[in-house]
């Protein structure tokens, strides 16, 4: 429980005393620190930007990446996390969702003064050369606080069990000892604290996509019915489907769940309003579809609609039917793809199980 990572007491095993607690000055020294030292909190990180201007006009405390590519919004706060500190980073986390390799390399090129490139700093921590595809497909969130408020530990905690949406805290304590100080500091979840990698267990991607099939508006029956993946209710999910051309294979999870299907895309996105099926000889659109789901909310409103990806279904299974394993792979993201063995993993177990040979 959070409250065990706050209420930790310190003792000096040579003097067998209780270390005092002691104060950061600001937020500015606590960036310091973590700017000079970002292995505090997490050695898999690059840090790529301090007070990173977004399209908002407000500024992110620091900005990193992780040997994925994704990218990491960290936000400060000296003291007590309010609730709205929650909203504020994922406010930043959609203001950098859709940055291009480009504009990274050059944010991070002005970070080093220019005396060194994103790819090059990349290389050097992770002993393998940046792509482009790989670059964020993801964006995480942490907030460093001293310690936080109730509302704030529920809308946390709803937000990442809920929908998955990859955000954490990481409390911190300063003590004293003597003339010195001493920091430690502890996770809220602690999944997200993770060993870094070997740079020879970064692997190339298998060709594969992995595609999370959310709750809400939409129905697997459906999808499984009429050959289609989608999401939306904000760029956040929907946007990730671009990434989908006709010929890429989609393996489907349904996040707390399973996996319930493999298959073949067939066309690119498309707002859902505009989606057509070959039903019965006719093609038809979801308004003449007896669906369990809703797909034409907000069709007035891009930003926020439905997205459809139709695909050629190979394997299909029923929810109560899904395949589910420890070790299997999982991503918050609609779309991903993924790099690491877990989805190598994954891939080639659920091959076995539905019995494909390719």
């Amino acid at each position: 429980m959070v409250t065990l990572a706050i209420s930790q007491v310190i003792w000096s095993l040579d003097d067998k005393i209780q270390l005092q607690p002691a104060e950061l000055t600001n937020e500015k020294e606590l960036e310091d620190l973590l700017a000079e030292h970002i292995e505090i909190l997490n050695p898999d990180w690059l840090l790529i930007g301090r007070q990173v201007r977004t399209i908002a006009g407000k500024y992110i405390d620091l900005l990193c990446m992780d040997h994925d590519g994704d990218l990491v919004v960290v936000e400060l706060k000296k003291e007590l996390t309010p609730r709205e500190v929650t909203a504020q980073a994922i406010d930043y986390a959609s203001c950098i969702a859709d940055l291009t390799l480009e504009e990274l390399a050059e944010q991070y090129l002005q970070f080093s003064d220019g005396h060194e490139t994103l790819n090059e700093a990349y290389k050097k921590k992770y002993g393998t050369v940046l792509e482009e595809d790989s670059i964020n497909n993801n964006v995480k969130m942490v907030i460093v606080a001293a310690k936080m408020d109730d509302s704030t530990e529920r809308i946390i905690r709803y937000l990442r069990d809920k929908y998955e949406v990859d955000i954490n805290i990481m409390f911190f304590r300063v003590v004293s000892c003597g003339s010195k100080r001493l920091i430690s500091r502890a996770w809220f979840e602690e999944n997200v604290e993770e060993q870094r990698p070997d740079p020879k267990s970064i692997r190339q991607w298998n060709q594969e996509y992995y595609v999370s099939f959310g709750s809400g508006e939409r129905s697997w029956a459906d999808a499984r019915k009429y050959g289609f993946i989608s999401a939306g209710g904000g760029t956040w999910y929907s946007n990730t489907l671009k990434l989908l051309s006709p010929g890429d294979r989609v393996w489907v999870n349904i996040p707390h769940t399973g996996y319930v299907g493999v298959g073949t895309v067939t066309k690119e996105v498309q707002q859902a309003k505009d989606v057509l099926f070959a039903v019965d000889g006719q093609q038809v659109g979801f308004s003449s579809l007896q669906t369990q789901g809703n797909y034409l909310y907000s069709n007035d409103d891009p930003a926020n609609a439905e997205y459809v990806v139709q695909v050629d279904w190979i394997k299909t299974v029923l929810e109560t039917q899904a395949v589910k394993e420890i070790g299997f792979f999982g991503n918050q993201n609609s779309v991903c793809r993924p790099r690491d063995q877990k989805w190598v993993y994954t891939v080639e177990r659920l091959k076995k199980v539905w019995g494909i040979d390719t």
